[in-house]
């Protein structure tokens, strides 16, 4: 983190010291999320409290101030901000302060402008400056693609091993294994290259002994690849866990959970996602994708340390890796973006707008270059419906809406209901047993039926595709005769179509019970793909009700006379598209990212207005059921500070209620300038605050700053170590000195390291407006005043505790160091 100091103003002695850009040591190990450069009005720097006066540096560091051209004191100690190491790094689940980092970084911007006019050197260091966050992105971009690759290649590969192998060539999956024969379609069924489990032990295909190898293999290939992802993420990486959405929507929103996007996490996150996804699990890649991304933003930051070393900054480049994420998860790069600014980020200037966009296209590109589907397209579940939807069809599609936020309200109640459970029993001591139980139960009872023992992926492809002459599913199973390809004449069902409906509705309730008790266990795992499922089985059930109804009464009214042709005027995958997007709408509440990423998803550009009718409608009726989408429900559960900036405060409480200390209470403060080092030492060991407001005197009470406990600690400790003279006795001054020095060893000039300007309020400021300032302005704390005096402290901690507090939940529940 590049360290400038803001300026220091010493009343008495009418000194400024001037910014010397100089690199930090300290580049910290965090992670990260997005801010902005130029999007934030610059509250730190203080008024001008005298003329700037010459500063000359002495040989071991310290400072010679001069006023008047007098030399002032050559003996006192003045503690330089830039040399110490850790200036402005935060500790580990802590709250980053917008408002310091982003002014800090303003310093150095114009101090960099500044510099420009000296030399060619300082001008090429400009244009670095100017183009580094665009090359960050695109590094970000390039590496999501290559990893998702990776990812989707691996786990097409392994989730094919459970039924059989390639002779050949093992490492092909079972599509690549038939295409390199001769043979001149893809038939999955009967492909002679490919060998099942019972093939290669000399069973026949259709014997009962083939069905139990089958059988015994698939469960013990899922249990394998499970218990390879657990033990990985228990012994290497406990972060590599869950989705990692809510957990990055809290980064974003400025806490530091360190570790949390670093290598190991990026590494066994992939590898176990590969594993987990294989394993036949009820559960997607799509929200880990999120979570892969923004640990490589968070790594490829710390190229560039006007990224690395500022919090703030680096959170730009963290929303932009969190687009490119979901762009290579569904091959939507637009439906990236907008979900990065919709869903998980806090604070998204235009600026970040657009690098999120090229980040996401860079990804997409990629992603395409290395085409992991074996298809011309990004996404696996392209279709192309030919028929435009009619007017009466609004109808069962807001049906469908309502029908998917039912089941999302379900789902998100049962599931938080089980996680506490979890986290508050014996359970939670044994991860990688509950994860092995889970996936036994799991594929025991998969296999039988053939919808739940497909990738779930293959499954809504299935579901979304139109019924033609190559498919050979049961749903398809229509009488009809195909005599021109590019018309479906109306047909009725065949008796495998009511089958079908009936092994799709036991699919429907037997996904929903354990993507409950999958999603949040021990191993990487998403949520988006078996939403979608969810919503496209009773999707394409009422698609084909829909369609034999128009089939039979197709002059009724409430057809209008639109299905009166000899056409199939009804396309069934369309409503289970419209399903899918109404229960992922639901069980997250995204509304435009979400109707963007379905038809990027599907290709279905005409089919708009359904996808907004169903996801407004499922969003409506989830909210009405249950406030709280399953990420936020998430962040609650676990307690992380997150200050949702859509939440509106409706009580009427005042600052005065919710300050530390109460009014009778101590305050803990430092003076400017009476305060011996031994004095300030005793204060930090006594208490735990993380700053401390600097007053004119004890009896006065009248505020001239703020300091930070880290700041404080690294200050002594560097000017024991660097500074001559200073003893336990030696005087700390803050700003001033506003009376004559005491006899004895040399004060400590502690002026850098102090913020003249901290956000302040009176006592009566109505706690809606300080939760506005928090949310806006990304507070860390605010001081309360009355008629000047210090009266007490406000934290983001307070804040979150008051507003559970007004809500009748527990206060205690907030997660801080």
């Amino acid at each position: 983190m590049e360290r400038f100091p803001l300026k220091a103003h010493i009343p008495k002695m009418a000194t400024t010291y001037q910014s010397v850009y100089k690199k930090g040591s300290n580049t910290g190990n965090g992670h990260g999320g997005p801010s902005g450069d130029d999007d934030m009005v610059n509250i730190k720097t203080g008024p001008q409290r005298a003329a700037d006066t010459p500063t000359t540096p002495t040989s071991h560091g310290t400072f010679q101030l001069y006023e008047h051209g007098t030399r002032y004191s050559d003996a006192s100690a003045t503690c330089e901000a830039d040399d110490i190491p850790g200036i402005g790094q935060y500790e580990d689940f802590h709250t980053i302060d917008w408002q310091r980092d982003i002014a800090r970084d303003r310093m150095r911007h114009r101090y960099i402008v500044k510099k420009r006019q000296d030399s060619i050197w300082d001008l090429i260091k400009g244009a670095h400056d100017a183009w580094s966050g665009w090359v960050c992105v695109l590094l970000v971009g390039v590496c999501t693609g290559v990893v998702a690759g990776v990812i989707d290649i691996g786990a097409s590969w392994m989730t094919d091993l459970k039924f059989g192998i390639c002779p050949q060539a093992f490492w092909f999956n079972r599509e690549q294994c038939c295409w390199s024969n001769d043979e001149i379609t893809f038939d999955r069924e009967n492909c002679s290259e490919w060998l099942t489990w019972p093939q290669v032990f000399g069973e026949s295909r259709d014997s009962t002994g083939a069905y139990i190898i089958s059988y015994l293999f698939y469960i013990a290939w899922a249990l394998t690849f499970a218990a390879l992802s657990a033990s990985l993420v228990r012994m290497f990486a406990p972060y590599a866990c869950g989705s990692g959405i809510p957990e990055i929507k809290t980064i974003l929103s400025g806490f530091i959970i360190r570790g949390y996007l670093g290598k190991w996490t990026l590494i066994i996150k992939s590898v176990g996602l590969i594993l987990s996804v294989s394993s036949g699990l009820s559960l997607g890649k799509e929200g880990p994708m999120v979570h892969i991304a923004s640990c490589l933003g968070n790594i490829l930051s710390y190229l560039f340390p006007k990224y690395g070393r500022n919090e703030a900054k680096k959170r730009e480049i963290l929303s932009a890796a969190a687009a490119a994420g979901v762009s290579v998860a569904f091959g939507a790069p637009i439906g990236g973006v907008l979900f990065s600014l919709e869903e998980v980020s806090y604070y998204f200037p235009l600026k970040t707008l657009w690098r999120s966009f090229f980040c996401a296209l860079i990804a997409a590109f990629i992603l395409r270059s290395i085409n992991p589907f074996g298809n011309e397209h990004l996404v696996l579940f392209y279709v192309e419906y030919n028929k435009p939807w009619k007017f009466f069809e609004l109808i069962p599609f807001v049906g469908l809406g309502i029908i998917g936020g039912c089941i999302a309200t379900i789902f998100i109640k049962a599931n938080i209901y089980w996680c506490r459970y979890r986290k508050y029993s014996k359970l939670g001591q044994y991860p990688v047993m509950e994860v092995l139980v889970v996936t036994l139960v799991t594929a025991i009872i998969a296999y039988p039926n053939p919808y739940t023992r497909m990738n779930t992926s293959q499954l809504i492809y299935l579901l979304f595709n139109q019924c033609g002459i190559s498919n050979t599913d049961p749903i398809c199973d229509y009488q009809r005769n195909y005599t021109d390809l590019n018309t479906i004449e109306k047909a009725v069902a065949g008796d495998k179509v009511y089958n079908a409906m009936w092994l799709l509705t036991l699919a429907l309730v037997l996904k929903l019970v354990m993507t409950v008790f999958t999603f949040g266990i021990k191993v990487p795992c998403g949520l988006f793909i078996p939403s979608l499922a969810l919503g496209a089985i009773p999707g394409r059930i009422v698609g084909i009700g829909v369609e034999q109804l128009a089939n039979k009464y197709p002059k009724s009214w409430l057809f209008s006379g639109e299905c009166s042709s000899g056409d199939d005027c009804i396309t069934p995958g369309l409503y289970a598209m419209v399903g899918a997007a109404a229960v992922l709408g639901g069980v997250t509440r995204m509304t435009v990212s979400l109707v963007v990423i379905m038809f990027e998803l599907t290709g279905g550009v005409r089919y708009i207005v359904p996808l907004m009718a169903a996801a407004m409608a499922s969003k409506w009726v989830g909210d009405a059921l249950g406030k709280q989408g399953i990420y936020d429900a998430h962040i609650a559960l676990n307690g992380y500070p997150f200050l949702d900036s859509k939440d509106e405060f409706q009580h009427t409480s005042l600052a005065a209620d919710v300050m530390q200390p109460k009014r009778n209470e101590t305050l803990s403060v430092i003076t400017q300038d009476s305060m011996t080092v031994d004095d300030v030492e005793t204060l930090l060991k006594e208490t735990e605050h993380n700053g401390y407001p600097v007053v004119v005197s004890k009896e006065s009470q009248y505020l001239v700053g703020f300091v930070l406990r880290r700041d404080l600690n690294l200050a002594i400790a560097n000017a024991r170590r660097t500074l001559e003279g200073i003893t336990g006795q030696s005087v700390v001054i803050f700003a001033g000195p506003t009376q004559p020095l005491p006899p004895g060893p040399p004060p400590l000039m502690l002026t850098r390291i102090l913020d003249l300007a901290p956000i302040t309020v009176t006592d009566q400021t109505p706690m809606e407006t300080v939760v506005d300032m928090f949310r806006k302005l990304g507070l860390r704390q605010t001081l309360v005043t009355h008629n000047g005096r210090l009266l007490g402290v406000i934290t983001k901690k307070d804040v979150l505790r008051h507003i559970k507090q007004m809500d009748n939940e527990d206060p205690n529940s907030v997660l801080f160091n």
